[in-house]
């Protein structure tokens, strides 16, 4: 079980959001949906431990993270809006290098596949389109697989293919008892529920 509880979310001088909670339970995924500039990209960073909150504790299975955060680092993999990719390198060593990173397979073939990318494992980066370069960003997850995603804008550039490779991802993730965060402007077929922010304050 993941939770956040009074978080708070202050950048410069402003409120992003205040007096937020939240819980992600094995199985379910959390879409937090909201207009620009209402946090979505900001709790995900503060929920990878990216960020700290100004006020507020995060908690896995009732013990706060900053205990031991190389523990919650451990168990989680986020994928954020803009794909870091190194473009000299083929797709296949692309996700090699993250796989090893995060202590994944060196086998990265199935990862590769199973975002719809197996035709151009051996193709540089460099030649890629933005929805096959977020397509292996994605693959990260089947190459180095963890119990939280913590997702942001996880569907953008990809077409009704490669959604569909992404949703039976997500879903299998879900079906094992995985936890997923995903901020996104478009739906997700995902079991789950829905976070909805405002400007300054938490939304129903």
């Amino acid at each position: 079980m993941f939770a956040g509880s009074g978080l708070a979310c202050v950048r410069g001088e402003r409120a992003v959001f205040r007096a937020l909670d939240f819980v992600v339970a094995p199985g379910e995924a959390l879409v937090v949906q909201g207009p620009n500039g209402t946090g979505k990209s900001s709790l995900l960073r503060l929920a990878a431990g990216l960020l700290r909150p100004a006020a507020g504790v995060f908690t896995w299975n009732g013990t706060p993270v900053e205990a031991d955060p190389d523990a919650h680092r451990a168990r989680l993999r986020f994928v954020g809006h803009l794909d870091a990719v190194k473009p000299a390198l083929s797709a296949r060593e692309n996700l090699a290098f993250w796989a090893g990173l995060a202590g994944g397979t060196a086998e990265v073939g199935p990862a590769l596949a199973a975002m719809g990318l197996g035709a151009l494992a051996d193709v540089r980066v460099q030649f890629l389109s933005a929805g096959e370069k977020r397509r292996l960003n994605l693959a990260r997850l089947a190459a180095s697989p963890a119990q939280l995603w913590l997702l942001d804008e996880p569907t953008v550039s990809l077409d009704q293919a490669s959604v569909a490779c992404f949703t039976a991802l997500a879903r299998a993730h879900l079906a094992s008892g995985g936890l997923i965060m995903a901020a996104t402007h478009l739906p997700l077929d995902l079991p789950g529920r829905a976070l909805a922010l405002s400007a300054g304050a938490r939304a129903a």
